[in-house]
């Protein structure tokens, strides 16, 4: 069983995470051949003060 681990920054809504939930499900699923019951995910808030990104 895969289990998909998304991190984010905070500020998407409970709708559109769902539906990049089900998307990256499907296609998890899809790949592997195995029913979308079989596929974990989990999607991680994070704030922007905790992060830094490296710009050039």
């Amino acid at each position: 069983m895969p289990i998909v681990t998304i991190k984010m920054m905070t500020g998407r809504t409970p709708e559109t995470k769902r539906l990049l939930a089900d998307k990256v499900t499907q296609a998890v699923a899809e790949s592997l051949n195995i029913d979308q019951a079989n596929v974990w995910l989990s999607i991680e808030d994070m704030q922007p003060e905790t992060q830094v990104q490296r710009t050039k």
